[in-house]
């Protein structure tokens, strides 16, 4: 059987709601014999045919499983940044709340104990990883699980003291709304 027929194979049988979105290292072992180069040229293909869709650098989507359509990048952060602690806020909290007016277009904001970054994943939009040095202990009570995104979400009052404290602008803040929250 052919590589690319053995990961179509495995795609079909395998993914599903939970486990649509994999990294180039989920595939090394399943195809253990191939070189890193080998491997990508062999993803390279699959896109090209429709049976993977790159997300990013290191990770695609098969779109065939039967997943929940639109939380392709909370649950890509998740995989992102496995190793650290993320949680939504900033704009994406305050946008959801309506203290922000504008909806931040396509873009995800989480607040992380890991690196910093920004990460362009093309058709599904932008996630933003802002580093914070908060004892992630003391913000328990203001953090809920949302199983839609697989995420802590961030209260609005929150994600306004993380907008205050990473400096980012506060002008599209509508102060009236916010204390409904504070």
């Amino acid at each position: 059987m052919q590589n690319a027929d053995i990961l179509q194979n495995t795609l079909e049988k395998h993914a599903n709601a939970e486990n649509y979105i994999f990294s180039v290292d989920s595939f090394n072992a399943l195809f253990p014999t191939l070189n890193h180069f080998a491997l990508l040229v062999l993803l390279g293909r699959a896109v090209k045919k429709g049976l993977l869709v790159r997300m990013c650098k290191g990770y695609y989507l098969y779109p065939k499983a039967k997943y929940q359509r639109g939380y392709e990048l909370y649950h890509l952060a998740i995989l992102l940044r496995k190793n650290a602690f993320c949680y939504l806020s900033l704009e994406s909290i305050l946008s959801e709340a309506g203290v922000i007016s504008q909806i931040p277009m396509s873009t995800i904001t989480l607040m992380t104990n890991g690196r910093r970054g920004r990460i362009n994943c093309g058709q599904f939009g932008t996630i933003e990883f802002i580093h914070t040095k908060k004892d992630i202990n003391t913000l328990t009570a203001e953090l809920t699980y949302d199983e839609r995104y697989r995420l802590w979400k961030a209260s609005p009052k929150l994600a306004y003291q993380d907008m205050v404290a990473t400096k980012r602008p506060l002008d599209l803040v509508d102060k009236e709304i916010l204390h409904e929250f504070i």
